[in-house]
């Protein structure tokens, strides 16, 4: 690989359950396929991982609805929903760091095992507090630590298994077919919930999600064991461990480029803060209910679309370019939509800023998984947890503040483009992401 640095990622990353055989058909190479980029199914153990994800994605976002709307229920307030949402948030940070250690000590199926079966156990306590009308936000927020923190044990393990299970040109496709999942999940799971809670009550949710997180139990059962490749070096997942990952990134330049594309990305053009004053003032003749719905929900649309026609861009070796391309279409798409007095405007302008924002992801995972050593991947995954989460997060607070002062539109065009001015600068003065190819 060039990655225009010196180290030593160039060892390609060892696979287990690869021995599909690869694609024939000689005469379809020279055709375009835009559909999905299929290839990682044919891999039997990452098709067991990846068919789990169907399954938990949606599951996981029933009890993302109910948490919230019980404790509304219960308090009444919206403010007890953002202060839960920050007591998830710090040990999903804590853990997901070191999580990342733990994933590279240990055997990551074992791990997966375990956290799942946390999160399930969790899932469980969630509709007992509920079935049992215990009505205490407390207890709503620690539950909610609690599964934060096997949440931010589990990524880590979860994503850096991919490369063991898929050779590294299919590293692009097998994130595109989660990524898809995932967002699929986020647009379908809401919805299912709203229609569910009138129907079965909101406590048989949190059910739903526990009986879903057992197929994803099933599933990591029938992996093959993922130990350390470095069964020489033993060590322990601790402080001197997260330091020494953080290390790693500063020392390899490319990773340390993906990481910053990321956080450009989400902290200066993540405009969902804006969407509420947006959809009340600027699409005021719409009904506001309605274009505030739309609006959440055209980014994931798009990354869904994204996903369907990943052939389209899953087979492209120069990954550092279409991470800087899919970061800069985010911008030009965030500033389109700030510009956009239109709703079904506004709406196309997010769906295409959730394709760029799919591609990206694409892209950049599969540089963390290709770029970095086995014995370093765990620990990769958990910052890219904690950049994830975190990056929309500041943004949050970014544009709130820019938009109470100059107003949401100007916030958001000057958001995206400030993305796009970031990011050309980033790829002119570092050329390692540029050069950059597996």
């Amino acid at each position: 690989m060039d990655t225009g640095e010196s180290t030593d990622s160039s060892t390609p990353p060892h696979t287990e359950g690869t021995d599909a055989p690869e694609p024939s058909g000689a005469g379809r190479r020279g055709r375009r396929r835009w559909g999905m980029d299929t290839r990682p199914l044919r891999r039997p153990a990452f098709r067991r991982l990846w068919s789990s994800t169907i399954v938990t994605a949606v599951g996981s976002q029933l009890t993302a609805v109910a948490v919230p709307k019980q404790i509304y229920d219960i308090t009444g307030s919206s403010a007890w929903i953002g202060y839960a949402s920050l007591a998830g948030l710090l040990p999903m940070v804590v853990f997901a760091l070191w999580g990342g250690a733990v994933a590279d000590t240990m055997d990551r199926r074992r791990l997966l095992l375990i956290t799942n079966s946390g999160i399930a156990v969790t899932s469980l306590l969630f509709w007992l507090q509920a079935a049992a009308r215990l009505d205490s936000v407390v207890a709503l927020m620690v539950l909610l630590a609690v599964q934060q923190a096997f949440f931010g044990l589990n990524s880590p393990a979860r994503n850096a298994s991919i490369a063991r299970l898929v050779p590294a040109e299919e590293l692009p496709a097998a994130n595109a077919l989660g990524s898809t999942v995932m967002q699929t999940g986020l647009v379908a799971g809401p919805l299912l919930a709203g229609a569910l809670i009138p129907v079965i009550g909101l406590p048989e949710l949190y059910l739903i999600d526990a009986v879903a997180l057992c197929a994803t139990v099933w599933a990591v059962l029938r992996l093959p064991p993922l130990p350390p490749l470095t069964d020489s070096v033993r060590r322990r997942a601790g402080v001197r461990e997260i330091a020494a990952g953080f290390r790693y990134i500063s020392g390899r330049k490319v990773l340390l480029l993906s990481f910053l594309a990321d956080i450009i990305a989400m902290v200066c053009g993540m405009p969902r803060a804006l969407f509420p004053q947006l959809a009340a003032e600027t699409y005021a003749s719409y009904d506001e209910s309605v274009a505030l719905g739309l609006l959440f929900a055209a980014i994931p649309i798009g990354a869904v679309i994204g996903g369907l026609f990943s052939g389209a861009f899953s087979r492209a070796r120069r990954h550092g370019w279409m991470v800087i391309g899919a970061v800069t279409a985010w911008g030009v798409a965030v500033a389109g939509f700030g510009l956009s007095r239109s709703l079904w405007i506004a709406v196309a302008f997010l769906a295409a800023a959730g394709i760029a924002d799919m591609v990206s992801m694409v892209f950049r995972s599969a540089i963390l998984l290709s770029a970095a050593t086995d014995d370093m991947r765990g620990r990769m995954q958990g910052v890219f947890t904690v950049v994830v989460a975190g990056g929309p997060r500041l943004a949050d607070v970014l544009h709130g503040t820019a938009g109470s002062a100059f107003g949401p539109r100007a916030a958001v065009v000057g958001g995206g483009l400030l993305v796009v001015a970031l990011t050309l600068i980033l790829a002119a003065a570092v050329p390692a992401l540029r050069r950059y190819r597996v």
